[in-house]
């Protein structure tokens, strides 16, 4: 395996620096896929080699479970610094499931908790909620619509038209508080937002990076990226949708006003309207819509640091996939009857 094994635990670096101008220099659509896919490919590599290691961490331990030829000198000799680097694996890989189990324990519980406040409700795509706190989030997935059958386009009273494409692709819950303050003209464009999270389905992305930043501790800056960027996403094409970039900005504004906590901001599957940075978001709503190029020009900073954070997790990848075989086929000759 080499120095291999220990490349996917440190090339998330080579992702700082387009996490940092993706935000800016990006498309918020391209951004947000971007980044997600870099963390989640750098997320499982890590979490690849770190499996590796533990598994010539473990066969140095006495009384380990696994065959006593996985402790052979040629296993550890295929593992550079292996006393050291195999036992310090275990707790790592340990602290690695036992946080990414936690998120998503936790995101289940915000998910049960989200669908019993939402039982008895009519079956519309937008769920009114009888509450004077101010608050607004989409809620993905077809859990949240019990036995409702329609063809997935209904009208909720006094809020507009509500285009929700295909059964089961989740709602928005909306409190009273937050309509109240709410112009007719701002609240189309905060429900234009929200289904824009539901259609472009943002709850996997933001789902992906923090399972990713729990992972790596190097990833937690594509988590804060994707977590702006998604944000940006539902806002223009809540813009494009209601044809005004100035209501879509007005509504952030008050939106972020009103309710200055996002309801949702620990859970990621379910995306808060005022979540992200609200004046940088506001502001990138003044200028022109951004381009939607499908890839930066090389020639630039934020194409050269793309192409970085793309290198870095193809050697991730290509590093992982290498130690893996090596580790594979060292482990079976060792265990092969001379």
């Amino acid at each position: 395996m080499g120095v291999f094994v220990f490349l996917p635990l440190v090339l998330p670096l080579t992702a700082w620096p387009v996490a940092r101008l993706a935000e800016q220099r990006l498309h918020p659509r391209t951004a947000t896929r971007l980044l997600a896919v870099v963390a989640g490919v750098s997320a499982v590599c890590s979490t690849l080699c770190l499996g590796l290691l533990m598994i010539v961490g473990t066969a140095q331990l006495p009384g380990n479970p696994l065959p006593d030829s996985w402790s052979d000198p040629d296993v550890r000799a295929a593992l550079p610094y292996d006393e050291i680097a195999g036992r310090a694996a275990i707790p790592a890989l340990l602290a690695v499931l036992v946080s990414c189990g936690a998120a998503a324990w936790r995101q289940v519980r915000m998910r049960r908790r989200v669908v019993a406040a939402l039982a008895g409700l009519p079956p519309t795509p937008v769920a009114v909620l009888p509450d004077r706190t101010p608050y607004a989030y989409a809620v993905p997935g077809g859990a949240v619509w019990g036995g409702a059958r329609g063809d997935g386009r209904r009208r909720a009273r006094g809020h507009g038209r509500l285009k929700v494409r295909g059964r089961g692709r989740g709602r928005v819950v909306v409190s009273t508080g937050m309509l109240a303050g709410l112009a007719p003209a701002e609240r189309r464009a905060l429900f234009a937002h929200e289904r824009a999270h539901l259609a472009a389905r943002h709850h996997r992305h933001l789902l992906t990076v923090h399972l990713a930043a729990r992972a790596n501790p190097f990833l937690r800056p594509l988590r804060t990226a994707v977590s702006y960027t998604a944000e940006r996403w539902a806002d223009e094409e809540a813009a494009v949708e209601v044809g005004s970039r100035r209501s879509v900005a007005r509504a952030i504004g008050k939106a972020a006003l009103l309710a200055p906590r996002a309801p949702a901001a620990a859970l990621p599957a379910l995306t808060g309207g005022d979540a992200g940075p609200v004046p940088r978001r506001v502001a990138a709503l003044m200028r022109p819509a951004p381009a939607g190029r499908a890839w930066p020009p090389v020639g630039t900073a934020v194409g050269l640091a793309a192409w970085c954070a793309a290198c870095g997790a193809t050697v991730s990848a290509l590093s992982s996939a290498n130690s893996a075989v090596t580790l594979y086929l060292v482990l079976r000759a060792a265990a092969s009857p001379m």
